[in-house]
């Protein structure tokens, strides 16, 4: 691979294909917002916009209902979401067949970005958003970030910044634009639509968000719990590959060798891959075909080792996930205080990406993962995708392939860690740690039916259509792209951020 510069090559510069704009992006490690000044927004927004989240009783929350007979969990106005029971059968699976808890949540959202060249270089614009189920309190989250009953008023709340950017996006540059799922465990069939929207007039700044280029988003996703899950699915999903999207990165000092080198080979649709495109959609609609998922909705009260304790719902077995309730006092939201039921996960998961140099492209095993809450069986996960102190208590033949390669990993094979946090407005206090582990030929290429290798050309390619890649996989996804630009860790954009737990919550 030999770069060239815009000026020698006029696709590879920020006039060029979207990739090479948003390859330009991801090399500015420092943008309209420099790093003190954004060290001292941030530091004034978490002091300014601010959750207080208490536990209450799940059938003393203002205006939930839990129903006499059903016991399922609705708002009053029939909108927002509802906890309900479901009964899931997956033959063959080590655990064949079980029930559960779920959030029913069927109204699409928007999850938007609106992106602005300053300089000839793009930049996004992002949010500091506090949510109930934040650990820390303000994260950075898209510049929209709201569910359907949000957007139309049924929360009564002040109006959605920016909204009319991508419900009126016609005016603008669409440069993505999906539906995606979020997580298949514990949401059932929700979806969001995934925005990137760029304009080129004037936008005013308003209070609680700030210019970032994408290297400097990078190098934030290297802090602890900072980054929210909705910001990182909407990256995942920007145009970062196409033809000739290796051009536009630098070579490190030993050019054509190397894991950033393999990185970048990767991104490019003219690099070789194992598995063919249309090779791998097959064999997705195959493992789709293959894996049986049966799924019905039953009632909240009808759901098996699961019992209702102390306002809360737990599994007999202390496992898992609780159903709490919470009272919310906000500032700094479109609406100051209110109840709600949340999910409280049960121990810290574990999202894993084995990568692999193959023929000097660096490839991803990715996993067809079955999970009730998905529209159509299974959708790509990441290697290893589970909260490990959960197989403690399964049977040995439930424990996720690979998980041991990961735990005892070398540290020189980890190219990124950090724990992030997943979605703050219906996940209370949920955490995941995301690794990136670069593993050689102890992992072979032929796998079972289930996983399969992938370049970053690939990912990008199913993510431009909905429900190829899971939550989990988009945000890991997130994670590997900002390895590209060749930034140290940390960046020096941000010590870590002392956590800040909302009183009143004992897991």
């Amino acid at each position: 691979m030999t770069w060239t510069s815009p000026e020698q090559n006029p696709d590879a510069g920020p006039v060029g294909g979207p990739a090479a704009r948003f390859a330009a992006s991801a090399l500015a490690g420092g943008g309209r917002t420099g790093t003190a000044a954004f060290h001292a927004w941030l530091a004034d927004c978490r002091a300014r916009f601010r959750t207080r989240t208490e536990l209450r009783p799940l059938d003393r929350l203002d205006r939930w209902t839990v129903d006499p007979e059903t016991g399922d969990i609705t708002h009053d106005s029939g909108r927002f979401f509802t906890v309900r029971g479901l009964d899931i059968q997956v033959p063959g699976a080590a655990v064949e067949r079980w029930s559960q808890p779920i959030i029913s949540q069927p109204e699409i959202g928007i999850l938007g970005i609106l992106v602005k060249e300053f300089d000839g270089v793009l930049h996004c614009l992002l949010q500091a958003k506090a949510e109930p189920g934040n650990i820390n309190g303000v994260q950075l989250s898209p510049t929209v970030q709201a569910t359907r009953s949000n957007y139309t008023g049924v929360h009564r709340g002040k109006a959605v910044s920016y909204l009319e950017y991508f419900r009126n996006s016609a005016r603008h540059r669409v440069l993505a634009d999906v539906r995606q799922s979020e997580q298949g465990a514990w949401f059932h069939r929700k979806r969001n639509r995934n925005m990137v929207v760029e304009v080129t007039g004037p936008v005013d700044v308003l209070d609680g968000f700030c210019w970032l280029t994408l290297g400097q988003l990078h190098q934030l996703l290297l802090i602890d719990d900072l980054v929210n899950m909705d910001t990182r699915t909407v990256l995942s999903c920007l145009p970062v590959t196409g033809p000739w999207a290796a051009d536009s990165y630098p070579p490190d000092g030993a050019a054509g060798s190397g894991f950033r080198h393999a990185l970048i080979r990767s991104l490019d649709t003219e690099a070789p891959a194992v598995h063919p495109t249309d090779g791998i959609l097959s064999w997705i609609t195959g493992e789709r075909t293959r894996q049986e998922l049966l799924v019905r909705e039953i009632p909240l009260r009808s759901v098996r080792s699961w019992h209702r304790v102390d306002g809360r719902i737990s599994h007999e077995d202390g496992l898992f996930f609780d159903i709490v309730g919470v009272g919310v006092e906000a500032v700094g939201r479109e609406v100051g205080h209110w109840d709600q039921p949340m999910l409280a996960p049960r121990g810290t998961g574990l999202v894993a990406l084995l990568v692999r140099e193959i023929d000097g492209v660096l490839h991803a095993l990715m996993h067809a993962k079955v999970e009730p809450g998905h529209l159509d069986v299974l959708e790509l996960a990441p290697t290893v995708q589970c909260t490990p102190q959960t197989y403690d208590h399964l049977p040995r033949q439930a424990r996720p392939r690979f998980l041991d390669e990961v735990l005892g990993a070398a540290a020189q094979h980890v190219r990124f860690t950090a724990v992030h946090s997943e979605e703050g407005g219906r996940f209370l206090h949920a955490r995941t740690r995301y690794m990136i582990v670069e593993t050689g030929s102890e992992v072979p290429l032929q796998q079972p039916p289930e996983f399969r290798w992938l370049t970053l050309h690939q990912l990008g390619a199913l993510l431009r259509h909905s429900y190829y890649l899971n939550m989990q996989a988009r945000s890991i996804v997130a994670c590997l792209h900002s390895l590209a630009g060749g930034h140290p860790p940390g960046g020096g954009v941000l010590p870590p951020l002392e956590s800040d737990c909302p009183e009143g919550y004992a897991p």
